[in-house]
């Protein structure tokens, strides 16, 4: 990818019915029944499916960031507050270990977290650094309200834990939640 195009992307939170049906296309793509192994294994992939419904009450309490490029969603960093526990019941199991996993000595729940919901970018535009920035550009957004962006990663996601690891992010435990094993990671925003 050519990185001159990088000062035209611009990244704002999710608003529009649009956006959030660019970001469910998005999402299709790279979910992990769309791709092979293969594909899985080079590219990374995304786990959970919303809805635009979903989207929208997610977007009411904490900004949905979007990267867009000629105004259309080549990324997203999907967050969620721990208010949200019992919205998906996929998820569970994640939470139920974020009650669990320690960072710095005390569980994660007792820090003022958000949950990284799902951070994906269109595969033209992979290699700009733009998970990054997205993930930076949610933390601006929500100021001073949290300390910690927490999520986890599919064990056998290589790709997608090397890169939030090359960001800061840092693995504090692993748990199976009876379809594979996920590592659970935090991102202090306070540094």
């Amino acid at each position: 990818m050519n990185t001159n195009i990088l000062p035209q992307i611009t990244f704002q939170a999710a608003t529009t019915i649009e956006h959030f049906e660019q970001i469910l296309q998005l999402q299709n793509q790279n979910l992990y029944k769309s791709l092979s192994p293969e594909q899985q294994e080079q590219q990374g992939f995304v786990f959970a499916e919303h809805t635009v419904a979903l989207l929208q009450l997610m977007a009411a309490q904490i900004p949905q960031v979007i990267a867009l490029h000629q105004n259309k969603v080549i990324g997203y960093n999907l967050a969620m507050t721990a208010a949200m526990e019992t919205e998906l019941p996929s998820l569970e199991p994640m939470f139920r270990e974020f009650h669990k996993s320690r960072y710095k000595g005390k569980v994660l729940t007792a820090y003022k977290l958000f949950v990284g919901g799902q951070v994906c970018v269109d595969k033209d535009f992979r290699g700009l650094g733009l998970l990054s920035k997205l993930y930076n550009a949610t933390a601006n957004l929500v100021d001073d309200d949290f300390e910690l962006c927490v999520t986890e990663i599919a064990v056998r996601n290589t790709n997608s834990l090397k890169i939030h690891q090359k960001m800061g992010f840092e693995v504090v435990s692993t748990h199976n939640d009876g379809f594979g094993d996920w590592n659970v990671v935090v991102w202090d925003i306070r540094k």
